[in-house]
């Protein structure tokens, strides 16, 4: 009797046991499960948080230079900075809209003493630098009280010199160049590697010279002639622009307006340029306005991103290969 009552209980506890195995698995089942889910929504606030400053991030960004031009503050005058940082042309950041927005700004704004053309650039589009030379004139008849001065620091040839020119006064490094009036058309020929490729061009065309400069074609010397009278006519236009922003100033050599390039030491002997400075220089002791603001209009990240997705690779290389450039 004693022996089946030992049974059962031994049994029972069995039982009991396997059930409360089972009951700490379920458990921790639960629990793993439960923990899961905390860590789950942990990083789904975590990500969902990032994101958010993600967009107030480019928020900022995008709209960054609006703020920036309205904080201007105080009532102390300062010196107003436009740069011309790089290539000028069209679809870069030193193009004419851009620069002449900047000097609008900059002139318009009653605590700016003086406006400083903050110049390094190799040169670029006649076109465009044409268009600041003449505006950079008209804002000097409108606003005859704000001097507007070029500083400039490495470089400042051709299209870099064309918008130069038209300032008050021109300032370098004894070490930096400047000149450059000239202008250049490149290009490329491939009839000879096409000839040893054994490629046959077949060009079709409706008007004779409707394939002026075609790099798959043999020269043309009319064509050539053409397109050579074209310079000229730029060059000269460049060069009565320097004349015209410099006057006087100027001595001129038989090489001034070869396309050679000066150091900025010689360049004041040239009348190229006026005197040596710096951008703080200039503000602190020919402005009198050691605060410096910059008027450069900032494109803003979107506009940068919309740009960029919607340039052409065909108008990006037809001007690479045919586009005027002064340099």
């Amino acid at each position: 009797m004693e022996n089946q009552q030992s049974t059962h209980s031994d049994k029972k506890n069995t039982s009991e046991n396997s059930h409360g195995w089972e009951r700490e698995v379920i458990e921790k089942l639960a629990m793993a499960a439960v923990t899961e889910q905390r860590r789950s929504r942990r990083w789904s606030v975590f990500f969902k948080s990032l994101m958010f400053v993600y967009l107030i991030v480019v928020g900022v960004m995008a709209f960054y230079p609006k703020f920036e031009q309205g904080i201007s503050g105080s009532d102390k005058k300062h010196t107003a900075i436009v740069d011309v940082l790089g290539v000028i042309a069209e679809n870069e950041s030193a193009n004419a809209d851009s620069i002449i927005k900047g000097l609008r700004t900059a002139l318009k704004d009653q605590k700016t003493q003086g406006v400083i053309l903050n110049i390094n650039s190799p040169g670029g589009s006649p076109v465009q630098s044409a268009y600041v030379f003449a505006e950079i004139r008209r804002l000097k008849k409108k606003y005859p009280d704000i001097p507007i001065y070029a500083v400039v620091s490495d470089i400042c040839a051709s299209g870099g010199y064309y918008i130069a020119a038209a300032a008050d006064k021109i300032f370098v490094n004894q070490s930096s160049m400047i000149g450059s009036v000239g202008v250049m058309l490149n290009g490329f020929g491939f009839v000879n590697v096409m000839e040893k490729l054994g490629v046959d061009r077949r060009l079709l065309i409706a008007g004779k010279h409707k394939a002026l400069m075609d790099p798959f074609s043999p020269v043309n010397a009319e064509e050539t002639q053409h397109m050579q009278t074209l310079l000229d006519d730029v060059h000269q236009q460049f060069i009565k622009s320097v004349r015209i922003g410099r006057g006087d100033r100027l001595i001129e050599t038989k090489d001034m307006f070869s396309g050679l390039i000066w150091t900025g030491a010689q360049g004041i002997k040239l009348g190229l340029a006026d005197d040596y400075g710096s951008v703080d220089s200039v503000a602190r002791d020919i402005i009198k306005a050691e605060k410096k603001l910059n008027f450069t209009p900032q494109e803003r990240l979107l506009d940068k991103i919309a740009s960029r997705l919607g340039a052409s690779f065909g108008q990006t290389f037809a001007s690479a290969i045919n586009g005027f450039i002064l340099r």
